[in-house]
């Protein structure tokens, strides 16, 4: 758990940390976050997550200073004792700030409301990893711009507690018989050798984990196709893989109780995984 948080410029225990009930993160869902890995105190691709932060921020048309929210990334690092953990994780959040409810934006001058923890994370052991992860597919509840980051995530949790109560451990999002992405993971398949994703558009976040998978794949001369993942696809497909910075790659080895393939764990999956292992140690 996080012993500091940062809150509107104010830096304190999570305890201390209140929030007005009137702001509009809390009523409306009105906000929009990140999450950015970090590697023995090192950041991955801290300024590609703070541009998708500033892209959130100029859609919702929420005014915010990008470079104190990226500041305060090192300092949350510094105050919970994270600069030395192998993986570690900084969270941003900034709302629209606090007025009287109403659904159109308030009038005057609103501070939006800047939220940030960090905590060390644990990556499975790789007899975990290796050992597959279980899936099932489920209807993508979301709203249509989940090209957003925002805090909009009840679909999500929807989906995660799906696969709870299913006994497996992933989602994978289905909208209009297409599968898009993971409850909090961009997917991957694997089919004639390539891999497969769906394209960037309103239905999928642009994960900056994904756009590190494509390079890799360049790096080792896989081919990459982004174009659109049927279920059909999904079913047979020689490799199923989500990946994201919590996921970081993750392969799936089932689908709804079917195999994937052979079932284990597929060479490009393990090459992928390697390789961002050695992207690591470029930080």
């Amino acid at each position: 758990m996080a012993t500091t948080v940062f809150l509107n410029g104010r830096w304190c225990p999570p305890e201390d940390a209140m929030v007005s009930v009137n702001d509009r993160g809390f009523l409306f869902g009105d906000a929009v976050y990140e999450a950015t890995p970090a590697y023995g105190g090192r950041f991955l691709r801290l300024e590609r997550h703070m541009t998708r932060l500033q892209q959130g921020l100029d859609a919702l048309r929420i005014a915010a200073d990008v470079r104190t929210i990226e500041r305060c990334h090192f300092e949350l690092l510094e105050r919970n004792d994270l600069r030395r953990e192998p993986w570690s994780m900084v969270y941003l959040q900034v709302t629209r700030g606090v007025a009287p409810r109403g659904h159109a934006f308030p009038a005057g001058d609103v501070q939006p409301t800047v939220y940030g923890f960090a905590r060390a994370l644990t990556r499975p052991d790789r007899a975990r990893w290796q050992a597959g992860y279980a899936a099932i597919t489920y209807p993508d509840l979301r709203w249509r711009r989940a090209d957003l980051k925002t805090t909009l995530l009840l679909a999500n949790v929807l989906a995660q507690q799906a696969a709870v109560d299913a006994g497996v451990d992933d989602v994978i999002l289905l909208r209009d018989s297409m599968a898009v992405e993971g409850s909090h993971a961009n997917l991957f398949i694997v089919s004639n050798g390539a891999l497969v994703t769906a394209p960037l558009d309103e239905r999928v976040l642009p994960g900056v984990t994904r756009s590190i998978v494509i390079e890799l794949a360049a790096g080792l001369s896989l081919e990459v196709h982004e174009r659109d993942v049927s279920e059909a696809d999904l079913r047979t497909a020689a490799e199923v893989l989500l990946c994201g910075t919590t996921t970081e790659i993750r392969p799936i080895t089932s689908v709804n109780g079917e195999p994937v393939g052979g079932g284990a764990v597929g060479p490009i999956t393990r090459q992928l995984y390697d390789a961002f292992q050695q992207h690591l140690l470029t930080l």
